[in-house]
């Protein structure tokens, strides 16, 4: 009995309350395409020393996932798709190394299936390789600059280290420098139809391993890509800022109204109150106003839409990265309680 209870004691001290179980997890590509062969016979001898790459063939276009399936009775799993200059890791931490929304909800028996987009990140691979398709200088020849332009678009502040009053951003420079250190060039031209069928993808293996259709959370621009993924592995759509809703009554806004996928978008602070002299402040407000109309003509046919700007609800300072801002967990536990609403 002394014996067991000394087990119990040593392990009370070295598995945290607040651990992680993980059952399973790895890594696995979903979706892409193979190259036609090189012209020419491949040759065996010379294998990577033969430039000419004769023969050879190519797997590309791909997305990468990276997954976490937690231990015990699992939830509707969750997948995550990242947004423009970003890559999965955004979802992991936060720039203060607090826990990010992967964990958060891990916690909450969802399993995580967190996705590198083709083209970016651990999905690099893709026919064409380009430099920035974004630059315009030096015939898109040099790096293209942008940490205070996008930092500002963001609405964190007015360049940095700026930050708005009562913003929710972690403070200092080693939290910054780390933020900055998230942005990811692309190594090709964005696809919008190709990373469609690559998430596509991704969704079946998610509904494969863990036997549900899944909680598609995208971000940002990933938003245009959970726009032309299938709705057959769909249990739902959670939005952060994405760049635009479907056009009502286009073909992509039928599929959605058809398959009957529950939906809710997040909107972070200074929208409606952001400085006019800005530019982006204008951009997310047509985007905003964009989506309440969206989600208005979708219920009216039968869906179920809803949009949170945070303001509304009391919860105030959040930036377009609202899942790696001080409060986090609680805009976390919003989405929580929305999903379980659901019945998910």
């Amino acid at each position: 009995m002394r014996k067991l209870l000394a087990v119990l004691a040593f392990l009370s001290l070295t598995v945290p309350a607040s651990a992680i179980n993980i059952r399973e997890q790895g890594v696995f590509s979903a979706g892409g395409t193979v190259t036609e062969p090189l012209p020419g016979e491949f040759n065996v001898s010379e294998n990577w020393l033969d430039f000419s790459r004769a023969g050879n063939t190519a797997h590309v276009d791909h997305a990468n996932v990276f997954y976490q399936l937690p231990e015990g009775e699992n939830k509707t799993p969750i997948v995550y798709l990242h947004g423009y200059g970003q890559t999965r890791t955004g979802w992991q931490s936060t720039p203060d190394r607090r826990e990010g929304w992967s964990d958060i909800f891990l916690k909450e028996g969802r399993a995580a299936f967190l996705v590198d987009q083709p083209r970016r990140g651990a999905a690099g691979s893709t026919v064409k390789i380009v430099n920035n398709d974004q630059d315009t200088r030096a015939n898109g020849t040099e790096f293209n600059p942008g940490d205070q332009a996008w930092y500002t678009h963001f609405r964190i502040g007015r360049g940095t280290p700026n930050r708005y009053e009562g913003s929710q951003f972690p403070a200092g420079e080693e939290a910054l420098n780390q933020f900055l250190r998230q942005m990811a060039p692309n190594t090709g031209n964005y696809d919008v139809v190709i990373f469609g069928e690559a998430l596509s993808a991704v969704l079946s293996e998610a509904h494969k391993m863990t036997g549900k259709k899944a909680v598609y959370l995208t971000h940002s621009q990933g938003g245009r890509v959970g726009w032309q993924t299938d709705t057959e592995n769909m249990a739902a759509i959670v939005a952060i800022e994405p760049g635009f809703a479907p056009e009502v009554g286009s073909e992509t806004y039928k599929k959605f109204v058809a398959a009957k996928i529950p939906m809710i978008f997040y909107f972070g602070d200074y929208i409606e109150n952001g400085p006019e002299d800005i530019k982006s402040t204008a951009f997310w407000k047509s985007v905003l106003d964009q989506c309440r109309d969206f989600a208005k003509h979708y219920n009216e046919d039968g869906g179920d839409a809803t949009v949170v700007y945070l303001p509304d609800e009391g919860i105030t300072g959040n930036s377009h990265f609202m899942f790696q801002e001080l409060n986090n967990k609680e805009i976390a536990a919003h989405i929580e309680r929305w999903l379980e609403s659901k019945g998910l």
